[in-house]
């Protein structure tokens, strides 16, 4: 019988039953056949294959002292990219057992749980729905994607994940509005995303073996790719940086016994806020028994194995919250970055691991910094008990030859009961303080250059300055006054009034000159106060100024020695010395700061012992009612080095009283200058010329009296007392 004979004799209502059963099969069939036909079909709006075969992920920035040592590993994310061979087998088959055991036989999608993850998909939604939410939304469960599918989710589709939650549909066409409009847009966000990521899943193995010439090739590759993705917590990303950070292990050190640390990591990626290791929480340990297990079941390590490996109890490395043993260092280092990389390389740059930084920093030295500082403020806090856990400190730690940062120290470590961090306040280049006696090197070489000699006769008497409408009268820390004195008797004994007249003789321009050219950036006031160092500077450029006077050299401070890209092409290299410091005076400013070491009553002459077989020059500082303590000093040339040190509260409180830069500062320095060359960190001692020693020599046997008669200020001075200062 036709069907048209067959449709005339049914009657009315066994018509209607026939066309609503197809309908209902058209129902079905045909959103069923527009699945099918969108994920195994449809090529269009594919992802570049090529970003995926090059696989550029942000990994970790390094910054490296100058032996190439660590000094910091800096990152938005931690990670590190592996090779598969890089896994070992080991952990290869803990992650097969947790996360798709048949991942080298499908094709990127498991068929086999589809049942199982639709069946629990709809049975938690329900259940949430029902019990009070009242919003149905589609929850897949964790445990149904392939390996794949989690790689493709975690590379292709991250940005379209972090969004399906929102109020707007992800998707264009008709199918996904309607879909909207029947479970609500996140539901069809959720879902349409769900057949998007088994549509890349298919098209990626099918790509990745075209590329590579074998599925197993190409398998290996994604494996590789999705050991350097996955997150595992703690910002880290990947098993290899993973493992760094919980156990404080390198992959190659894995071996078949390690099969529970293997199946901890294994296990972390279900869930890292849960499973990540923990000692004493049950969650990472049941994970990792169950993995365990797994590993066993499928044959890959024995049962005894298994059961030894669970009865163990989590360990996990232990990790200090300093990051870095040189957190000024860092600092100085990034600031550098943001001043050198124009359009070339910035500081994301490095944060993405598309840089490494070489320093100038020697990570052994600064090890010495840092317990020299702590050292330091234990004995001033020994005698102000009130002070501890808050006074602060700066050092920094200069090559003569080059003025690169051996090492530096922007504050403590432990400040207010909180660690020290890169990120925090660089108190050695970011403070700007009175240098306070420190600067008066910089007034005398000003005053060597306009005339004055190191033996010229200089006046230590009351010295009246104008301020405002009123006159100050200048007068020494000791409150004394010597009459007539040869000038580098008054540059050792740090006479205020003796420097206030030579900088008038010289004149104030000049001295602002001299401390451009020594490399001094922050602006000096042109009043004569600045000549008792009242102007600020950073501790940076006080030590370059200190360098510039040992060495003779031009050369700017700085932390980078060169800049590599992720090639290891060389992207930038410290440029080195700029030039040479004017001869004229530079001998007898040398020669003037080393007698302050070597000349009785001089404010460093606890370095001229013999337990101090280091011969240097230097000044100490204290600034108005002993807010700061300072110390800068050199060894002699270009192969020597120069120690900044200062001492002081951050709210610029006093540090009491008699606490200068020769009892708070200096002894901080004697220990870096002791320890350093003790180590043979920076070479062998350098000596003085010997025409300065003897020189020396010969002013402290008396047979240098000041032969120069009196400068013009010192006469202007005794004619104002209405006296003779000079007068014996």
């Amino acid at each position: 019988m036709g069907l048209r004979k067959r449709w005339a004799g049914w009657n009315t209502r066994t018509r209607a039953m026939a066309v609503g059963s197809l309908a209902l099969v058209l129902a079905l069939f045909l959103p069923v056949a527009g699945v099918l036909a969108y994920v195994y079909l449809n090529d269009e709006n594919l992802p570049d294959i090529n970003s995926f075969i090059e696989f550029q992920l942000p990994t970790t920035g390094l910054i490296l002292d100058s032996e190439g040592e660590v000094l910091i590993e800096v990152a938005r994310e931690y990670r590190r990219q592996v090779e598969y061979d890089d896994l070992p087998q080991i952990l290869r088959q803990a992650i097969l057992a947790a996360e798709d055991r048949d991942f080298f036989s499908h094709g990127g999608v498991a068929y086999g749980s589809f049942p199982r993850v639709v069946e629990r998909s709809v049975a938690s939604s329900v259940g949430t729905w029902w019990t009070g939410d009242e919003t149905f939304r589609l929850r897949f469960p964790q445990g149904g994607s392939t390996i794949t599918q989690q790689l493709v989710r975690g590379f292709f589709l991250e940005d379209r994940i972090r969004d399906e939650d929102g109020d707007t549909l992800l998707s264009r066409g008709v199918g996904a509005w309607s879909l909207s409009k029947l479970l609500g847009v996140p539901t069809a966000n959720k879902l349409l995303r769900k057949l998007e990521e088994v549509r890349l899943a298919l098209w990626l193995e099918r790509e990745m073996e075209k590329r590579y010439g074998s599925r197993e090739v190409a398998k290996e590759e994604i494996l590789a790719r999705y050991a350097s993705l996955i997150y595992m917590g703690n910002g880290r990303y990947g098993f290899a940086a993973a493992s760094e950070y919980y156990f404080g292990r390198s992959l190659s050190s894995y071996t078949a016994s390690d099969a529970g640390y293997a199946a901890l990591l294994a296990g972390i990626g279900k869930s890292p806020h849960f499973y990540s290791p923990v000692p004493g929480n049950p969650g990472p340990l049941r994970r990792r028994n169950e993995i365990l297990q797994l590993m066993a079941g499928n044959g890959y390590i024995f049962t005894d194995l298994a059961a030894r490996a669970s009865a163990q109890p989590i360990r996990v490395a232990g990790r200090s919250p300093i990051k870095t043993e040189a957190p000024g260092a860092v600092d100085a280092v990034l600031a550098e970055i943001r001043i050198l990389g124009g359009d070339e390389f910035g500081v994301e740059d490095l944060f993405q691991g598309r840089i490494s930084v070489r320093s100038t920093v020697d990570r052994r030295l600064q090890i010495i910094v840092n317990e020299a500082l702590e050292t330091g403020l234990a004995l001033y806090e020994d005698r102000h008990p009130e002070a501890r856990g808050v006074v602060q400190g700066s050092i920094v730690v200069l090559g003569n030859g080059d003025a690169g940062i051996l090492a530096i120290a922007g504050g403590r470590r432990v400040f207010q009961g909180v660690q020290n961090s890169y990120s925090d306040f660089n108190r050695a280049t970011e403070s700007i303080r009175q240098p306070g006696s420190a600067w008066k090197p910089i007034v005398y070489l000003a005053a060597f250059r306009s005339g004055l000699g190191l033996d010229s006769t200089v006046c230590d008497a009351p010295t009246p300055v104008r301020d405002g409408p009123d006159t100050k009268w200048i007068s020494n820390y000791d409150g004394e006054f010597h009459g007539a004195m040869a000038a580098r008797q008054a540059l050792a004994e740090s006479r205020n009034t003796v420097a206030v007249n030579v900088a008038r003789e010289a004149g104030m321009d000049q001295v602002r000159n001299v401390a451009r050219e020594l490399g001094v950036t922050s602006p000096v006031a042109p009043y004569i106060s600045s000549a008792l160092g009242a102007s600020g500077v950073r501790l940076v450029e006080l030590a370059g100024a200190y360098r510039a006077i040992a060495s003779g050299v031009r050369a700017t401070p700085h932390a980078i020695n060169r800049i590599t890209d992720a090639s290891g092409a060389v992207v930038y290299r410290a440029s080195g010395p700029t030039g040479r410091i004017r001869a004229d005076g530079l001998s007898e400013i040398q020669e003037g700061l080393r007698g302050v070491v070597r000349i009785p009553g001089g404010t460093a002459q606890s370095l001229n012992r013999g337990d101090f077989p280091i011969p240097i020059m230097g000044k100490t500082g204290t600034t108005n009612e002993s807010r700061d303590a300072l110390f800068v000093g050199s060894t002699y040339g270009p192969s020597g080095i120069t120690v900044a040190v200062r001492i002081g509260f951050d709210d610029n409180r006093s540090l009491g009283p008699r606490e200068t830069g020769g009892q708070v500062a200096l002894p901080i320095f004697r220990e870096i200058m002791l320890r350093t060359y003790a180590a043979g960190l920076v070479g062998p001692v350098p000596a003085f010329p010997l025409e300065m020693e003897t020189g020396i020599d010969a002013y402290r046997a008396g047979e240098r009296e000041p032969v120069t008669p009196p400068t013009p200020a010192a006469v202007a001075l005794a004619r104002a007392f209405g006296r003779d200062p000079f007068a014996s």
